[in-house]
């Protein structure tokens, strides 16, 4: 099994398309819907057997959950916080550069 090379709370971008985001959920491999993996054209499928991760992710139009696959993520370097409306329900701010994550029993 490999080990994941992103963790909750960082902040990725997209290798190919313009988006970017924060993780909050990882699974060790492809956890999704066949009509999910089957909606990406043939060329373009990841492997499944790498880890993916769900992301409060942003463009420069919206903000929404994706799911991506490992090879497609990127550590975003630009330091800049994400806007999705759901950072602040998940995590409790940024610490060195990586949202630190809020947890249920905190006040």
């Amino acid at each position: 099994m490999r080990t994941a090379k992103f963790g909750i709370g960082h902040v990725v971008r997209h290798r190919v398309h313009s988006f970017r985001g924060v993780i909050f959920d990882v699974d060790p491999v492809f956890a999704n819907t066949d009509e999910w993996w089957d909606s990406i054209p043939e060329k373009n499928r990841p492997s499944k057997d790498q880890p993916f991760y769900h992301l409060l992710a942003e463009n420069s139009d919206t903000t929404y959950i994706a799911y991506v696959s490992e090879q497609n993520l990127l550590f975003d370097e630009s330091g800049d916080p994400v806007s999705h409306p759901q950072v602040n329900e998940l995590f409790s701010g940024m610490q060195d550069g990586c949202y630190v994550v809020r947890h249920a029993n905190a006040h």
